[in-house]
């Protein structure tokens, strides 16, 4: 069994160190990213409450509250990101990126929170809407899509599960702020307070369906489900396709953050070969998969007529 370990750890090592020369800076700029989302949030609320109190407005003393909850996640999606820049360790031999995947889980947590909140402050005002000062609220609601708006770009090129989950904070935030500009110019000509109410109704609904889609991917990832089914039949049939493999058994798939996966595989070799052969399969496998840039990849020969070690486990 010695030579089959070494087999997988031989064909590993070249992707390994590909992906971390290759993330080493791009975990840097989601970083950079999160970051300045983190302190243009940061600074907003505090204009938010301030402007609350002066625009006597209960909607944007709500959203300042509702931002203040959106800044600490944002700010613990930042550390947890940080942290999951640390390379392995032999307490986390994969690494900290699934830390990063946890803030993920976090941060939708606090976001369906946020939103429940919401709708519960907003549904009774349907019966007893205020008459907040509409002016004030104009030029908040300006100030509010702009800062938010920008830090909403910031994050919209991000990848990973924690940066998209940040990206609906900010979203709702943006989507938030063009209700109350809305609601501010109909205000400054008719007395429809009830506007604020309906459209804040409208749009957490909104980000709470699609913060719920990306809640359960997190939740499956957590679980180690298959990130992407046909990437696995892609993986599983490439592998088929390399010469002297005969069948592929006890395939996983699994993401460490949704970005970068994890395989392990057993492949049963159509003959027994000597090492020049093997290299050789060695170097299918490589080029096989360098397209697929796995984090992590770990492969075993079998033998034509040797038992698999696993056959107690049902084999994929």
């Amino acid at each position: 069994m010695h030579s089959h370990s070494q087999s997988g750890h031989g064909h590993s090592k070249p992707g390994h160190s590909h992906a971390h020369s290759h993330t080493h800076g791009h975990h840097h700029t989601v970083s950079g990213r999160i970051g300045v989302a983190f302190f243009l949030n940061l600074f907003f609320t505090v204009i938010e409450f301030i402007g609350g109190v002066l625009t006597n407005s209960t909607a944007i003393m709500a959203d300042a509250v509702h931002d203040l909850g959106d800044t600490l996640s944002i700010g613990l999606g930042w550390f947890l990101g940080k942290m999951s820049d640390k390379g392995a360790d032999n307490a986390f031999s994969y690494g900290y990126r699934r830390l990063s995947l946890l803030g993920a889980l976090v941060n939708g947590a606090v976001l369906v929170a946020g939103s429940i909140w919401v709708l519960f402050e907003a549904i009774p005002r349907l019966a007893n809407p205020e008459m907040p000062h509409a002016q004030g609220m104009f030029g908040l609601a300006i100030l509010g899509v702009v800062v938010n708006g920008y830090a909403a770009y910031k994050l919209s090129d991000g990848k990973t599960l924690n940066e998209r989950v940040l990206n609906w904070h900010l979203m709702e935030d943006v989507l938030g702020w063009v209700a109350v500009l809305i609601v501010s110019v109909v205000l400054m000509f008719v007395d429809w307070p009830i506007l604020d109410p309906l459209l804040s109704i409208a749009f957490t609904l909104f980000i709470l369906i699609n913060v719920m889609r990306t809640l359960k991917e997190t939740v499956k990832l957590f679980l180690q489900a298959t990130p992407d089914q046909a990437l696995r039949e892609q993986i599983h049939q490439q592998l088929l396709a390399v010469d002297q493999v005969a069948a592929v058994h006890h395939m996983h798939l699994w993401s460490l953050d949704g970005e970068h996966h994890v395989l392990t595989v057993h492949l049963v070799l159509k003959q027994r070969l000597d090492n020049e052969l093997q290299q050789q399969v060695k170097s299918d496998l490589a080029e096989g998969l360098k397209s697929y840039q796995l984090a992590h990849t770990t492969i075993e020969f079998e033998q034509p007529d040797e038992r698999c070690r696993d056959h107690h486990i049902q084999p994929l």
